[in-house]
């Protein structure tokens, strides 16, 4: 599915009802007005986080969605990835309802998830090794839960910003929460289990 701008969403998991909705938001850059194609590294590492959390969904009706943005980098404001998510979550809405909808993020996607957290169909986030910046806006998850997760050895984003924003957070969400994932880097690569395994716990316990 594509819009006239070429962002698009990629189906994952078998689920023919779905109740509930997973969106994936894959990560980028800070700088880039390349495409987003099949060959980038951060929407590959996107996809293999939404056929494993599709996989493991498979018995309940959550269905699985990748969003696939038009550009790779965030580029100031990130105004083209907040309206790709947005695009993305009312197609949600159009297809199969107003279901419950967990955003699950990494880098920049985790970013472009707080971002839009206010959309209605939201029910919370899940963060991983998320870029957010000090200064970066709150306001968006009033009332919804945020559950990030950072590595001590990420050099691309940062543990300690992370929790700094969860803890922000703290004053306006309905939960919000911050796990150590310890000796581990940004790329979801060392420890991938252990990623799967936080994103698939919070996201059933954002739907419980």
């Amino acid at each position: 599915m594509t819009d006239p701008d070429q962002a698009g969403l990629t189906v994952h998991g078998s689920v023919a009802a779905s109740e509930a909705m997973v969106l994936v938001l894959h990560g980028g850059k800070e700088h880039s007005l390349a495409p987003v194609t099949g060959r980038s590294l951060s929407w590959q590492r996107g996809a293999a986080l939404a056929r494993a959390l599709g996989r493991r969904l498979e018995d309940r009706p959550v269905g699985v969605r990748l969003l696939r943005y038009r550009s790779v980098g965030w580029n100031g404001d990130g105004a083209d990835k907040v309206a790709d998510a947005r695009w993305a979550l009312d197609l949600i809405g159009g297809e199969v309802g107003q279901i419950p909808v967990v955003l699950v993020g990494h880098s920049m996607g985790g970013r472009t998830a707080c971002r839009v957290a206010d959309h209605p169909l939201v029910r919370g986030v899940v963060a991983l090794a998320p870029w957010l910046p000090a200064g970066d806006p709150v306001a968006a998850l009033t009332g919804k839960e945020l559950h990030a997760a950072h590595g001590r050895r990420d050099r691309i984003t940062s543990a300690r910003d992370t929790r700094a924003y969860v803890a922000r957070v703290g004053a306006v969400a309905s939960a919000a929460s911050f796990t150590d994932m310890g000796d581990r880097g940004h790329y979801l690569i060392s420890g991938i289990r252990a990623w799967n395994g936080f994103a698939l716990d919070r996201v059933r316990r954002i739907l419980a």
